[in-house]
């Protein structure tokens, strides 16, 4: 993402060193405030490839899962200025961010090619490879088909490692209906991924 006009932000007073891994996101976020981009590449290394994973994922393009990271960290700097430390966590705030703008691509997203499949096995081995590609394929048409807060607690718990309190908060609902809205999701995945579904999911 290009740094270049904030070239001109003021100098800021000496602070925690931003690449250090014991400093907070607050802090960081304080120092990207008053101009230090040396914090601003931190927050990028900490959190922008987490988010991108997201975002490719819920919209099954890598290419629109850019658009929406890159908006969101345009967002995130704008909002920079004006962060209250100790409110809701920078995570929270940037997978909030990422969601709705997912949500704005899906309603205007252009039909996507079906061979799209990730982590495909060795491609001498045309069975397997075919057999990859339909299981991708077959997960992300079940995940589509899921609601869309369903689709958003499973993707976070299973391939983004969230909590299920992170989950919560992010969806500004209770543990207990997070667990509830995994418990419906599973069951329809279930429905729709058999027989790969006790592989790909677990058992209940």
């Amino acid at each position: 993402m290009d740094g270049g006009s904030h070239k001109n932000w003021p100098i800021p007073r000496p602070g925690p060193i931003a690449g250090e891994a014991g400093v907070s996101d607050d802090a960081l976020l304080a120092q990207i405030g008053v101009g230090d981009m040396a914090a601003w590449e931190a927050i990028i290394d900490r959190h922008l490839p987490a988010v991108g994973r997201y975002a490719a994922y819920v919209l099954g393009d890598t290419a629109q899962g850019e658009d929406v990271t890159q908006e969101t960290f345009i967002r995130l700097m704008k909002k920079a200025q004006t962060w209250e430390a100790g409110g809701a966590s920078l995570k929270s705030w940037l997978y909030r961010v990422a969601r709705n703008l997912c949500i704005d691509h899906k309603r205007k997203k252009r039909p996507e090619p079906i061979e799209h499949a990730e982590h495909l096995s060795d491609p001498v081995d045309g069975h397997a490879t075919d057999r990859r590609i339909d299981i991708a394929n077959s997960v992300r048409t079940a995940l589509a088909a899921l609601p869309e807060r369903q689709q958003t607690a499973i993707v976070l718990v299973h391939y983004q490692g969230f909590s299920g309190r992170e989950t919560a908060d992010l969806l500004d609902i209770s543990v207990e209906a997070v667990e509830s809205l995994l418990a419906r999701a599973r069951r329809s995945l279930r429905q729709a991924l058999q027989p790969e579904a006790t592989e790909l999911l677990g058992e209940e």
